[in-house]
Formats: structure tokens, C-alpha cells, sequence
């Protein structure tokens, strides 16, 4: 099967998953208690919702729609941070040289770090992400999957970390649209052990050709690994899931949109007027016998008729632009922003010629950024070094020749540094 990555819509939890957890005895509480926040983020990274699209009334008492212009500064942030902590330069080192060199292979040949940097983006922007291991039992092949917090469930956890987890996404069967529940969970024999189960459009359980119900991984460490920013989740106490890094922010995130908005408006409503007599226009006969002036075109606003009018053949009126006091409103929203997401005051600050600067230009004066950089490289370090242990143990089992792998370590990409 092959899973829909369009992402022309949303993704959410169906119910039918949630009713075949509770019959399977475990609880979804975590993820009811999460999911308003979690929505909200989502919102916000894409730059929808109320106060994007609203409605307002001009002196007429006329309502119309609104759109306000948007630099979508949530998943700016977010990327930023993807791009800050993981490239293809970050490289996982086992006390085995042979599972370093197979690790380096496999990485390279599934194109796990340019995915791992999107689930980081994502994981940033909604609170947590995964990655988690997938087994074709019939070609033998070990795969990683890449998911966000629309589509984890986590199953049993505690203080030192998330222990079972399930994974639910959209997938495609000879055509038909099916929902796919993916359970890592610990079997009786103490290794981990992957339970899959598909369910239709009706939300009714479905067996389908070539996809195994439980499959043993030979694993003894869990076979996920889950991606949360080093941001403490203050929404719901005890939780296994993540905090947004921009979740404090939000005002942050509204004001630099505000600005952006407010800015372009001003040059918008700044445009020259030009005022044309009655005399400057040329005029045609219509159908019924009327002369009317020739327009200059339905979308032009920028030359204006003036009827009866012979005196001051030409006026021109160009207001008073306010882009300096704009832009400096700007540039401050964007500091804020920076300084409250962690990257610091001076992140998107503008330079003298009116650019974001390049992160190699700030990180040299930004201890604020750098410091951030590290909590966030040890909580992601955790996640990197299981779903590789995983994927090691996985190989063994599907066949595998490899010795024991000893100590994993993960060494980022600091060139920035």
C-alpha cells in the first residue's frame, strides 16, 4: 500500500481508530486532551481562520470578505528551526564501524534526512512528530516512516518517554481510500511487535491483500522514536506530547502579519490619482443611441473621471506615504517573534538594505540562538538514536549481518557554529 503524502487535506484521528483503541483496552485521553491545541497550531502554520479571512462593513453598511496578506511567520519559524537542526551533514556513529557505514547507506539511499528535517518542521509546529519503522516481511525490507501529532497516539508512557505508541495515517488500497492504524507495542516475549489494521470509508474494519496483522521486529528497544521541541508543555499537564514553539507566540505571530498587512495597504492606498476632465476622455455611441466616455480599462484605479468638469483638465494627488513608520512596526514584530520562538532578537531582523539576514550572519553574536540550538539538538538526539537502533535490530531480523552496535551517538551539523 502507498500512503497519500498530497496533503490537499486535513488529517485527523477518525473515530473508527479511536473506537478500535478503546475495544483494544487502551485510552485516547492524551490525544483528545492535546488535539484543540494541536488544531489551533495547525491553524496557524497555515495561516488560516478568522483572523486571516474575516468579514467586515463599509459606511454603506455593506459587508464584504477581507483576506489580510500573510509572510506566514508560525512556518517560517518552524522551518527555521528544521533547517537549524538537521541536513544531510548530521551523521549517526555507532561504536561498530560496520553499523556506522550500513546506518550511513540506508539513511542515504531512503532519504532519511530530507524527510527527518520536514517531520522537525512539523514537529515544531504542532508539538510533537515521529519517526517509526516499517517492515515488508515479504521483500525484506526495512523502511522509515514519517509522522506529525495529527497521527500520533501514544499508547503507554511515563517520566523517561513514550513506550508504545500507534500511528494513523491515509493510505491507498487497488483504489479505495483506507485509514491505517499501525501499533508498535511490546509483545509477551519483550521485544516489540507491529499490529496493523485498515479500516474503509464507513470506518469498518478491512483485510487487505499482502499486509500482515502482527509482525515480530526482533526488537527489544521501541522501534519510534518521537520528536518534541525542547519547550515544556504547559497546555495539559503530564502529557506525553509536545508544546509548539511558537505556542507562546501567538500574539507575536499576529503582530508581524498585522504590520506586513498594514504595510502593503499603505503603498496600495498610496497610489498616484490621477483626475481627468470630461473633455480628456473619448466617447462612443451605444447601442440605444447614447454617447458614453470611453473607460481606460475595468481594473484601472488610478485614473478617476470628473463629470461636468472643464477647469483643471489634469489633477494629480499622491498622498503621503507612512512606509518608514510601517516598516520599523515591521521590523520590531519580527524581533519579538525571534527573541519569544527561541532564535533570538536579531534572527529576522533587517539589514540596511531591507532583507531578513542569513542565519550564518546572526548565529555569530546570538548566544540566545546557540543556546537554544543545544536544548533542542539533546531532545532531538534521543529520538534520532532509538529509531536507528531500531532499524539496526529490524535489519538483523530481516537478515541482516550485522554485529552489535554498542553505543549510538548523533553528532548535528554545528558548522553554523
Amino acid at each position: 500500500m502507498e500512503r497519500d503524502l498530497s496533503g490537499a487535506e486535513e488529517y485527523w484521528v477518525p473515530e473508527c481508530v479511536r473506537t478500535y483503541l478503546h475495544g483494544a483496552g487502551y485510552s485516547t485521553r492524551a490525544l483528545e486532551d492535546m488535539e484543540p491545541h494541536v488544531r489551533e497550531w495547525d491553524r496557524w502554520m497555515r495561516a488560516v481562520g478568522e483572523f486571516y479571512d474575516y468579514r467586515d462593513t463599509d459606511g454603506f453598511g455593506r459587508v464584504y470578505q477581507v483576506h489580510r496578506r500573510t509572510i506566514m511567520p508560525a512556518l517560517r519559524v518552524c522551518r527555521e528551526w528544521g533547517s537549524l537542526l538537521l541536513d544531510e551533514k548530521t551523521v549517526v556513529a555507532c561504536e561498530s564501524w560496520e553499523c556506522t557505514d550500513w546506518l550511513g547507506s540506508f539513511f542515504s539511499s531512503t532519504n532519511f534526512w530530507g524527510r527527518a528535517q520536514e517531520t522537525v518542521v512539523r514537529a515544531f509546529g504542532l508539538g510533537t512528530g515521529a519517526f517509526a519503522v516499517w517492515m515488508d516481511v515479504g521483500r525484506r525490507l526495512v523502511r522509515v516512516r514519517h509522522y506529525d501529532a495529527r497521527m500520533v497516539v501514544p499508547l503507554s508512557w511515563d517520566a523517561e518517554g513514550v513506550r508504545e505508541c500507534a500511528f494513523v495515517t491515509r493510505c491507498f488500497s487497488r483504489g479505495a481510500l483506507l485509514d491505517q492504524l499501525q501499533m508498535h507495542v511490546v509483545g509477551d516475549d519483550g521485544t516489540y511487535r507491529i499490529r496493523t489494521a485498515c479500516f474503509d470509508r464507513d470506518g469498518r474494519e478491512v483485510a487487505v491483500p499482502g499486509v500482515a496483522g502482527d509482525v515480530a521486529t526482533g526488537s527489544a528497544g521501541p522501534t519510534f522514536g518521537i520528536v518534541r521541541p525542547a519547550v515544556p508543555n504547559t497546555r495539559v499537564d503530564f502529557s506525553p506530547y509536545g508544546q509548539s514553539v511558537f505556542a507562546d507566540a501567538v500574539d507575536a505571530v499576529q503582530s508581524v502579519d498585522l504590520a506586513y498587512d498594514a504595510l502593503i495597504n499603505e503603498v496600495d492606498a498610496g497610489k498616484m490619482r490621477v483626475f481627468l476632465s470630461d473633455v480628456m476622455f473619448d466617447q462612443e455611441r451605444t447601442n440605444d443611441g447614447k454617447r458614453v466616455p470611453i473607460p481606460f480599462g475595468k481594473g484601472d484605479c488610478t485614473v478617476f473621471r470628473k463629470v461636468m468638469s472643464t477647469e483643471d483638465t489634469i489633477q494629480e494627488f499622491a498622498p503621503t506615504l507612512r512606509t518608514e513608520a510601517q516598516g520599523k512596526a515591521f521590523r520590531l514584530a519580527l524581533q519579538v517573534l525571534g527573541d519569544l520562538c527561541g532564535l533570538g532578537v536579531n534572527y529576522f531582523d533587517l539589514d540596511n538594505v531591507g532583507y531578513v539576514k542569513t542565519a550564518t550572519e546572526v548565529s555569530s553574536d546570538n548566544s540566545a540562538l546557540m543556546r537554544n540550538i543545544r536544548k533542542n539538538e539533546n531532545a532531538l538526539r534521543g529520538a534520532l538514536a532509538d529509531v536507528s537502533r531500531a532499524v539496526l535490530s529490524c535489519g538483523r531480523f530481516m537478515g541482516a549481518e550485522l554485529p552489535d552496535e554498542g553505543d549510538v551517538s548523533v553528532i548535528f551539523d554545528d558548522s553554523i557554529i
